[in-house]
């Protein structure tokens, strides 16, 4: 199924990377700890991702290839992107689930020391650079008051913790769920 978010959501020069990218994260979930992958299809409900699949491939020339992600609005979706693309909806039964996730953060604050804080994370690198924005139930906004020091955005993350249904609004996206980080760390060779 991941393969079909992405073929619908990146141009294929993007898509061959961001698999081989997520197959070493997948196989690195066994080596990460005792919580089990949570898959980001998880996260949207079955009517969802059957929209997903019966998705026209989406146009690429739009103001995110210009890398106005971090501009007012700019992880917003545009107007005319199929319904799907615009989706709150959630699944239930993730409220409260103690997770762990992987993906690319999309940094919103950071402490005194520059360590980021809080920041979104996203399904695959470069989200909301070159392409429209994940839905809103594929982004979930990560608190991690420890903060941890991102060399980019293209780093991939492990975040453990507490995931909660919990709709969130601000200037940069939307987001269907927030998650409580216990712990966040830059996944390493070691963990493939």
């Amino acid at each position: 199924m991941l393969g079909v978010l992405q073929s619908f959501l990146l141009p294929s020069t993007f898509m061959r990377h961001l698999l081989l990218t997520f197959l070493l994260l997948g196989s690195g979930y066994a080596h990460a700890g005792d919580l089990p992958e949570t898959d980001w299809l998880e996260l949207m409900p079955k009517s969802d991702q059957k929209a997903l699949e019966a998705m026209p491939e989406i146009d690429h020339d739009s103001p995110e290839a210009n890398g106005t992600f971090t501009e007012k609005g700019g992880m917003k979706q545009s107007k005319g992107l199929p319904a799907v693309m615009y989706s709150t909806k959630t699944v239930a039964s993730m409220n409260d689930r103690n997770i762990r996730l992987g993906g690319y953060p999309v940094p919103l604050e950071s402490d005194a020391a520059g360590r980021s804080t809080l920041f979104f994370l996203v399904p695959y690198p470069g989200a909301c650079i070159h392409v429209p924005p994940p839905p809103p139930n594929q982004l979930v906004l990560v608190r991690y008051p420890k903060g941890l020091k991102l060399e980019d955005i293209y780093t991939p993350l492990w975040v453990t913790g507490t995931l909660k249904v919990e709709k969130v609004s601000n200037d940069l996206a939307d987001a269907a769920y927030a998650l409580d980080a216990a712990t966040v760390r830059v996944v390493q060779e070691s963990d493939l």
